[in-house]
């Protein structure tokens, strides 16, 4: 079995590979061909001295495919709560408690031929990759082609992922424009993604800033809160969100508005929707602007049964709403299969996993 780092992962998984991984999956699952368990969050009264009302976390989620040939679970470990920055603005934290303030996120592959386990990996690059392709993916398939001005909400790890894989999908943009509520963080990330990209990436004062003239909107945020009013938006606007209610937090990108103005709603898991009490996206078939079948999966999309955007001016929405255990296979596999032409990672003896009996 092999165990492979965050660092020997970076070594082969790039956001075209990924991309690439995560397309496959989910027209495999829209087809029959994978499965996937809904991402669950255990919280439990232990909490962080250093940090009051941060509380332990067990997060896991599962899923495989025909053709990766795995199925993966992805576990971490965490110390999570809720900081208030200096501004006042809200945002998810999770506190590096492991031994030398570091994280525990792992994920393990089986063979779903031979049952064995064949590797396992750290999960954070994976997990920085997969969410952005896969907002990448949705704004291929609904954003109006002819955008060059984008606007973006995050200027950390999630949104470093989702700026590279948007300028793949769409390199005809020219400029995106960028806030986060500290200013020395988007004017630092505009610094360094303007040169590593060659495009103009500006940081701007104020959220409305990211959204006007811009017909790309993506949020890749740890916010808890809306991040910009739904009136702002341009006709034949595109918006991504990254995050919505889990169950166990409120957290949310959109406000009502923006949902209501969506004439396309198309989501990671209908699923995960109801399994996690999502009522922003549940908001408008409550509010009877559209139905619950008007709402569909961008594997669908991917697969050719669901359309994409039929009209310049429709308002469209991808709502990356979960993280999928099939995502963890699907780029997992493809990160091992690399990393063992590479002779990457450290092996150890796959006897240590197996026994005689059974359960």
């Amino acid at each position: 079995m092999r165990v492979l780092s965050n660092a020997d992962i970076e070594q082969v998984l790039t956001p075209a590979e990924c991309l690439s991984a995560l397309e496959t999956a989910y027209v495999e699952l829209a087809q029959g061909k994978g499965a996937n368990r809904p991402r669950n969050h255990t919280y439990f009264p232990v909490e962080d001295a250093r940090h009051p009302g941060f509380r332990f976390r067990f997060k896991s989620q599962e899923g495989g495919t025909v053709s990766s040939g795995v199925w993966a679970l992805r576990i971490t470990s965490d110390i999570a709560g809720v900081e208030t920055l200096a501004n006042g603005v809200q945002r998810r934290r999770l506190i590096p408690a492991a031994p030398g303030g570091r994280y525990v996120g792992l994920v393990t592959l089986y063979s779903m031929t031979t049952l064995e386990p064949l590797a396992i990996l750290h999960d954070s690059v994976v997990q920085k990759m997969r969410v952005g392709a896969t907002s990448a993916l949705g704004i291929r398939e609904l954003a109006a082609t002819d955008v060059t001005v984008a606007g973006m909400f995050g200027s950390g790890w999630q949104a470093e992922s989702h700026l590279e894989c948007l300028l793949m999908v769409r390199p005809e943009i020219e400029e995106v424009r960028v806030y986060s509520p500290t200013p020395g963080n988007r004017e630092k990330f505009a610094a360094i993604w303007s040169e590593r990209t060659g495009k103009r990436i500006v940081a701007v004062d104020s959220p409305r800033g990211a959204v006007e003239g811009c017909r790309i909107v993506t949020c890749a945020t740890a916010a808890m809160d809306p991040c910009f009013e739904g009136a702002w938006l341009e006709p034949g606007s595109h918006v991504t969100a990254i995050t919505s209610p889990d169950g166990t937090a409120t957290r949310r990108e959109l406000d009502d508005a923006t949902f209501d103005r969506a004439d396309r709603i198309v989501v990671l898991s209908r699923e995960q929707v109801h399994h996690d009490k999502q009522y922003d996206i549940l908001g408008p078939v409550d509010r009877g602007r559209m139905s619950w079948d008007d709402i569909h999966e961008l594997g669908d999309l991917l697969a050719g049964t669901a359309p994409g955007r039929t009209r310049p001016d429709e308002t469209t929405i991808f709502a990356n709403n979960t993280g999928m255990g099939l995502q963890f296979a699907a780029v997992c596999a493809r990160a091992l299969a690399l990393a063992e032409e590479r002779g990457l990672g450290h092996e150890v003896p796959t006897d240590w996993f197996l026994e005689e009996t059974s359960p």
